[in-house]
């Protein structure tokens, strides 16, 4: 349950979807009212009466984010990360929504697992918006029942981790998809070429005798499910690009008309395959960290549109699982926690984009890809709210974040900014 009343007071609030700072030379402070549950009214000096207030001075204030592509793990990997645990995870990092993806055991490609994981989420620090799978075990060969699942509570639909090699079942896919009003997530990978890869094929991958994942197999796989998307005219949101050639593609189909999306790691934004030279599985994920110049493509596309939207991820793997020799260690790191920290240090305090780039590819286009609510603080909208100071600062140790998994790649790093608290349907969750 909501509290009744809630002021947020003081901060600078940033909010995309309604243009709050266009054309102003500086960002205005002002006041979030949140009355059972809902965004009432954003204005200066508005009265608290019996509100519990919140003193935001000096910290950004913006709609909660959305993590279009997270693993919570649960069912099957509890060891690495429950729906509970992941949500803690997601509130330390401003995240007041996330999406698990279904590659758990069993696959959630039925309404009854959609709904376990819903019931998972009672009491969560965030909202869960569960993505089914495309194909049943997403083994690509047999639809599942989308329209079920649907009314189960998914909101889209992926086999993430597997591509559909099969181009007619993903035709059909596209199909039922498009019937049901619902997004693709695409995972583009063309396994023939990236079978038993460890990371960017290269001459470094040559030199440390890993056999390696070529750019092309995320191309391949790019061209033709949207050249499917185009002939079935469904939407298509292309997940956790990575390559330049990916970019190219897919603004060649937007400029076509094509219904794409797509979205970048803060990783693949931020590191590049160099980090492998010593072998450290920190650094190990799908699809692999890239060639400097593909890190450069991914900072231009975000910049300037031809990337819709930022997903972390998030894939947790416990420490016995990751601490593995190389070539038998998980690919996957964690992202919920380190998200904002990481953009604002590589990203926003070098000048490459703005906070407002920020928050529009990481809350408001993620609600409008995925067609839910949040991404917004327009008056009537649900009271979905991070709070975020830039000017904190914290270590990066993974003994003291919320996720149960600490394989992450920043290891050690010493990161700006730090959420201070989120606001998931008018209820405050302080960090401490």
């Amino acid at each position: 349950m909501s509290d009744k009343r809630l002021l947020i007071r003081g901060g600078t609030v940033i909010d995309p979807s309604e243009k709050l700072n266009e054309k102003r030379e500086k960002r205005e402070k002002r006041d979030i009212l949140i009355e059972d549950g809902v965004i009432k009214e954003i204005g200066t000096s508005i009265d608290a009466g019996d509100a519990l207030v919140f003193e935001a001075e000096g910290m950004l204030v913006f709609p909660g984010l959305i993590d279009m592509h997270t693993h919570l793990r649960e069912p099957g990997g509890e060891e690495s990360e429950t729906v509970q645990t992941g949500c803690d995870a997601a509130a330390a990092g401003g995240f007041t929504a996330v999406c698990p993806m279904p590659n758990t055991k069993p696959t959630t490609d039925d309404p009854g697992r959609i709904r376990y994981i819903l019931e998972c989420a009672i009491g969560a620090k965030a909202r869960v918006y569960p993505v089914g799978a495309l194909t049943v075990g997403r083994d690509g060969e047999d639809i599942t029942e989308m329209a079920a699942m649907t009314e189960a509570g998914a909101v889209a639909f992926s086999d993430d981790g597997c591509s559909v090699n099969d181009a007619e079942i993903m035709r059909h896919a596209l199909r039922y998809a498009n019937m049901i009003g619902k997004p693709v997530i695409g995972h583009e990978e063309d396994s023939s070429l990236d079978r038993d890869g460890q990371m960017n094929e290269s001459s470094l991958s040559a030199e440390l005798g890993l056999r390696g994942m070529p750019s092309i197999a995320e191309e391949i796989m790019t061209l033709r499910d949207l050249a499917i998307a185009e002939y079935t005219n469904t939407a298509f949101h292309v997940t956790h690009i990575s390559t330049r050639g990916t970019i190219d593609i897919i603004r060649a189909a937007k400029a076509r008309g094509v219904q794409v999306t797509c979205d970048v790691t803060p990783h693949h934004l931020t590191l590049n395959e160099e980090l492998l030279a010593t072998y450290d599985t920190r650094y190990k994920m799908s699809p692999p960290l890239r060639s400097q110049d593909d890190v450069e493509a991914m900072r231009e596309g975000l910049k300037d549109g031809a990337i819709d939207a930022i997903a972390t991820d998030h894939a947790p793997h416990s420490l016995e699982l990751k601490m593995r020799e190389f070539l038998y260690a998980p690919f996957g790191v964690t992202g919920l926690e380190t998200a904002l920290s990481v953009i604002q240090k590589e990203l926003v305090d070098t000048g490459i984009i703005s906070w407002e780039r920020v928050i529009e590819s990481l809350s408001t286009a993620p609600a409008r890809i995925l067609g839910v609510e949040g991404g917004t603080l327009a008056k009537g909208s649900i009271g979905d709210v991070a709070i975020y100071d830039p000017k904190d600062s914290w270590k990066v140790e993974p003994k003291k974040m919320k996720s149960r998994s600490g394989n992450t790649c920043y290891f050690n790093w010493e990161m700006p900014g730090r959420v201070q608290a989120t606001v998931v349907g008018g209820v405050l969750y302080r960090n401490e």
